[in-house]
């Protein structure tokens, strides 16, 4: 068994596949066949099936059918700043926890999220190869936005740096590990030539946009790979490199529940359209698209 702390008291307890087999008395891949057709309550964790104890027993006392907890009304994952102005403008009452793209992603797998935010680049360009490669079910990615992301920079080498390999020696703002931003930047330098020895990082990570924007604003960092809004806002340099797509991983069940309702709706409106304007850097073409749907 394996257990894990939870919020509340007590804790939360995940048998194996084994453990239910021996548990209903069948063999392992009558489990594994129950978990594909989501007949009985189960987990994916880092790509392992795991299943919560409770609710393993509350299914064999009742009619034979997986009832999947209620997820927490929590956004989890990557930071965007029109997200970040819409769950507030939007009332939607979605609790925020800010912790990258890889983080987010294991949170919302665990289902201790209904939404994850991520950007992470992949074979199909922008999440679907990562998102289609968890193994996971009951889960939607909706479109938000194209973003233009590129190189933030301070007055001092403004004019000086026009491409990535123009940032060695720099004193540079790195995002946390498992970070979207994290993963781009290591693509950038490694096809630019660079390595990490070339580059004269600051000591903390920044952990979200505005926190790398922010670095360079007050002087302790000359660059960071970050998104046009948040240059726009700091007043700084900014070298455009790429458009990524930020998509919003969204839980079926809680797709239909009123605070993501909320908060896709209110991205209908003409006010959120303006308020991309104003921020600058943002597509929102694909605002709204089904982009995978999982099995």
């Amino acid at each position: 068994m394996v257990t894990f702390a939870q919020s509340g008291p007590g804790e939360l307890v995940l048998l194996t596949t084994k453990e239910v087999a021996d548990l209903l008395r069948v063999k392992e891949r009558k489990v594994y066949d129950l978990a594909s057709a989501g007949e009985i309550p189960h987990r994916r964790v880092t790509g392992k099936l795991l299943f919560p104890k409770a609710e393993i027993m509350a299914w064999i006392d009742g009619n034979g059918t997986a009832t999947a907890a209620a997820r927490p009304a929590v956004i989890t994952g990557s930071h965007d700043p029109l997200l970040d102005w819409a769950l507030r403008e939007s009332g939607a009452g979605l609790a925020q926890m800010i912790n990258g793209s890889g983080d987010g992603l294991g949170l919302f797998e665990r289902g201790d999220a209904a939404v994850a935010g991520i950007h992470v680049p992949d074979a199909s360009g922008w999440n679907i190869g990562t998102v289609s490669a968890m193994g996971l079910s009951d889960c939607v990615l909706v479109g938000w936005a194209e973003r233009s992301r590129g190189l933030i920079l301070s007055p001092q080498i403004l004019g000086n740096v026009r491409t990535v390999a123009d940032i060695a020696g720099r004193r540079v703002v790195l995002r946390q590990a498992g970070a979207g931003a994290a993963a781009l930047f290591d693509m950038l330098i490694d096809e630019a030539g660079l390595s990490p020895q070339d580059l004269d990082p600051v000591t903390l990570p920044a952990r979200t946009e505005s926190d790398a924007a922010a670095a360079i604003a007050c002087g302790e960092a000359d660059v960071a790979l970050g998104i046009e809004a948040m240059a726009r806002q700091f007043r700084l340099g900014f070298v455009p490199l790429l458009n990524e797509r930020f998509d919003l991983l969204i839980d079926r069940r809680s797709y239909f529940t009123a605070p993501v309702q909320a908060l896709l709706g209110f991205a209908r409106t003409e006010a959120f359209r303006d308020r991309a304007r104003a921020l600058g850097g943002y597509d929102l073409a694909g605002c709204g698209q089904v982009r995978w749907l999982s099995p």
